[in-house]
């Protein structure tokens, strides 16, 4: 990715106005994927491009649409 800034699922959760706990369960549900992980660490790395999507499902959530749902509409788009 250029230029582009990388996250762990702490910032990414706080930028997106989700908890740590959410983020997880969206990453369960297939909704977003890690782009990358730390081969010393394991820890998962996030992009922009996530964390987009991250606050397009929180807004689809304030607007009670389901998580099936929003899966969905979020497979139609790739």
């Amino acid at each position: 990715m250029e230029n582009g800034r990388i996250y762990l699922i702490k910032d990414i959760a706080e930028l997106s106005g989700l908890s740590g706990h959410t983020v997880k369960y969206y990453l369960r549900r297939g909704l977003i994927k890690e782009i990358g992980r730390s081969p010393g660490t394991n820890f998962r790395y996030f992009d922009d491009n996530t964390l987009d999507t991250l606050k397009k499902i929180r807004g689809f959530r304030k607007n009670n649409f389901s998580i099936n749902k929003i899966a969905e509409m979020l497979e139609g788009r790739r």
